[in-house]
């Protein structure tokens, strides 16, 4: 359909290989005005945001994506992305639920996270 669906798709499929494989390598997508929320822990920058991504507790992770969602979210040509999936964690053998929500920039002829929110999905109890 619209170029921002691919570049959207695009973005997820480059993002969760790079965490899986290579956190500090995400460190190109940020900017300095951007802010990652992480389970309701703000944090803001390039050197911020990478830190608290590799100072999560866990080494090993898988993103399983299923379902992306896009749409143009402003007049500068940015997009919004919102993901829900699962991750498995280590040696964990049961998946977490995870949405995440990414508000991408055009700079430079590509796009960067301007905003990334990041929350586990638990089971209604």
């Amino acid at each position: 359909m619209a170029d921002f669906e691919n570049i959207a798709k695009q973005f997820v499929e480059f993002y969760y290989k790079q965490f899986d494989s290579d956190r500090s390598g995400l460190a190109s997508l940020y900017g300095n005005d951007s802010m990652l929320t992480f389970e309701a822990a703000p944090c803001q920058g390039v050197a911020n945001i990478i830190q608290k991504l590799q100072d999560l507790p866990f080494k090993q992770v898988q993103h399983q994506v299923s379902t992306l969602d896009a749409q143009p979210s402003n007049a500068s040509g940015g997009i919004l992305v919102i993901v829900t999936g699962a991750l498995l964690v280590e040696e964990e053998k049961r998946p977490m639920s995870y949405s995440q929500t990414f508000q991408l920039m055009p700079r430079e002829g590509s796009y960067y996270v301007f905003n990334d929110i990041f929350r586990l999905v638990y089971p209604a109890a």
